[in-house]
């Protein structure tokens, strides 16, 4: 079975070849500038804008959305932009109050705008410990939702009732794109042209990438798709490609794990044979590490769930990052 696990490296160097080749226009038209949020959606963004557009990050790679406190020069860069990308589903606290204060008057755009959101109190009625905090819960993610939410609801959101993380499946980051093209082409419409090219030809990106992965994590059997990760940001994922997560935090980071939420998972983790615990790239180590003490269970590797690596590494692209996960994930369960 070890050839399932090949990493998708043609894939991913082609992809950023081609995708890094500026397409020529007749007219040049001037990059607009664009903020955000954080960096998936940056790269993102670039990807689909190329020259056209010169992108700020707000929260940069191996960074955490969740703790994120806005800069007085970040209200500059908003002032200063065209566009602004944000997730939307309640990931960004802190956004409503930073556009407020910058007075951006530019185009807003949701890039999770036409995602069915995860609803965690539909999720976690049979699978999750009790919690006063609904922050403070593990989930164990492999049954498809049974709610259809349609678009943005603030008020559920706010309430931590739906998971922001909808990038985790390749399907949703096909709305990202979309939603980021049309939003580009309403900004530079002389551009229209190059600006679908690039989208096109990365939506294609993502499909390939999509049907390969599930077709890589079926090969495994389904008992055997059962794993941890730091916290619990890989809902979509576990939905979009049938692996079940369990989660050491709720959706966000930003508060303690307590004593009888750990005694939980690690009766969780031996009852249901788990098969191996990932640490991520933005979180602490040492709780993952505490967990494998008291479980037996392996580490196997580093996930990606909020942020890129830095540029230059394993991680530093959206589709990079989408095949590393599905390698790391491959490669720890394998026999």
């Amino acid at each position: 079975m070890r050839q399932l696990y090949r990493p998708l490296l043609s894939l991913i160097t082609v992809s950023s070849l081609l995708l890094s080749a500026p397409i020529v226009q007749a007219n040049p038209t001037p990059p607009i500038d664009v903020v955000a949020s954080f960096s998936i959606l940056a790269n993102i963004t670039e990807e689909i804008g190329g020259p056209l557009v010169n992108v700020t990050t707000l929260v940069g790679p191996d960074a955490d959305s969740h703790v994120f406190n806005p800069s007085p020069a970040d209200a500059k860069s908003l002032a200063r932009a065209q566009v602004v990308v944000i997730n939307g589903l309640g990931f960004e606290g802190w956004i409503d109050r930073l556009v407020k204060s910058s007075g951006f008057k530019g185009k807003l755009v949701v890039a999770s705008n036409g995602v069915k959101p995860l609803d965690f109190k539909e999720e976690t009625k049979s699978h999750a410990p009790e919690q006063k905090d609904s922050h403070d819960h593990s989930h164990k993610h492999s049954h498809k939702p049974k709610t259809d939410h349609g678009k943005h609801d603030h008020a559920k959101h706010d309430q931590g009732e739906v998971d922001p993380h909808a990038w985790q499946d390749l399907k949703n980051g096909k709305i990202y794109a979309e939603n980021i093209r049309a939003a580009l082409v309403a900004v530079l419409p002389t551009a229209r042209d190059e600006i679908n090219a690039r989208a096109k030809y990365y939506i294609d990106q993502i499909e390939a990438l999509d049907q390969d992965s599930r077709m890589r994590l079926n090969a495994v059997p389904a008992e055997q798709r059962r794993v941890v990760s730091s916290h619990d940001a890989f809902g979509y994922f576990a939905q979009a490609y049938d692996v079940e997560f369990f989660a050491a935090q709720g959706w966000s980071t930003d508060r303690e794990v307590s004593a009888a939420h750990m005694a939980t998972l690690i009766r969780e983790i031996r009852k249901d044979k788990v098969h191996a615990l990932f640490v991520e790239n933005m979180s602490d180590p040492r709780l993952m590490q505490r967990i494998a003490e008291e479980t037996g269970v392996r580490i196997g590797g580093k996930l990606y769930s909020d942020a890129l690596s830095a540029p230059g590494t394993a991680a530093d692209t959206y589709l990079k990052m989408f095949s590393s996960n599905v390698n790391t994930i491959l490669q720890a369960l394998e026999p």
